[in-house]
């Protein structure tokens, strides 16, 4: 209530603040053009624009459909090794979880976020050439981890038991 009444002596000294104005505050949902006679809404002009997503833009829309169908049965993979790898640790689960969490983080993590926030040719090159560096990195150093120590399913167990 406080914050009313001082909004409001503001106001009164002929300051009017940003977010107090009606103009802002009552937002019309169509608006008239200049040219034609009938107004038409503001999400008619909204439009995608042609660089965002260039990645399958020469391909059909079967490789987006695909690379969609592989994300989800990464995920889903995911969701059964977790107790695959409590109820059998061994070679065999810790490979499969170093490659299925590799895949999670490159396509579903750190690849939408810079489909995401990621704009301009040379930027978008740069940036998938680091992500693939990063993942071949991290996929490279959870091989290296299985094969000279302990693995991923006993390394998280004696994690939980300390």
């Amino acid at each position: 209530m406080a914050a009313i009444v001082r909004l409001g002596s503001v106001c009164h000294r002929g300051v009017k603040p940003l977010f107090y104005r009606s103009t802002l505050l009552a937002r019309p949902l169509v608006v008239p053009h200049k040219d034609q006679e009938s107004p038409y809404h503001l999400s008619a002009r909204i439009h995608a624009s042609q660089t965002v997503n260039s990645k399958y833009t020469g391909s059909s829309s079967n490789a987006a459909s695909l690379h969609w169908t592989g994300e989800r049965v990464v995920s889903i993979l995911l969701l059964a090794l977790g107790p695959a790898a409590y109820l059998y640790p061994g070679p065999v689960v810790d490979y499969s979880l170093a490659a299925a969490l590799t895949l999670h983080g490159h396509w579903v993590g750190i690849g939408q976020v810079l489909t995401d926030y990621v704009h301009g040719d040379a930027k978008i090159k740069m940036a998938n050439t680091g992500l693939f560096l990063l993942s071949t990195v991290t996929f490279a150093g959870l091989c290296y981890f299985n094969y000279n120590d302990v693995g991923i399913c006993k390394a998280i167990a004696l994690l939980w038991s300390k």
